[in-house]
């Protein structure tokens, strides 16, 4: 299990206190330090059945400077979402737990991390 991180986030630490109280065997990433590529960015979204708009974080001023907004959220600008995401990874939803299965989850439930415990 990998479960992507930045140390700020207060859902990133819940979601690590949790791993660790489970007693999970995971590795971290610190995901704005080893940034994925567009490649491990497509792996993780069909692992989590999501599209990239779905894991974006619209309200980063970044999202703002590019209006990602504004962009359609349809598979002809499927690639540019995941552009931006592998330029800009601070816009990537966190954390995000790679499950033992091969499948993932977006952990900012306590409910979500229990799910992926579970896998």
């Amino acid at each position: 299990m990998e479960i992507w991180i930045n140390p700020a986030c207060s859902k990133c630490r819940s979601a690590l206190t949790l791993l660790d109280a489970e007693g999970a065997d995971y590795t971290v990433r610190r995901y704005l330090e080893d940034v994925p590529g567009e490649d491990e960015i497509r792996d993780v979204l069909g692992r989590l059945g999501l599209e990239p708009w779905d894991i974006t974080r619209t309200q980063e001023p970044v999202a703002k400077e590019l209006g990602l907004k504004e962009w359609p959220r349809d598979e002809s600008s499927r690639e540019r979402w995941i552009t931006a995401l592998a330029e800009h990874p601070r816009l990537i939803q966190r954390p995000i737990i790679t499950a033992d299965d091969g499948t993932a989850v977006v952990g900012r439930t306590e409910e979500a991390v229990r799910d992926a415990l579970s896998r």
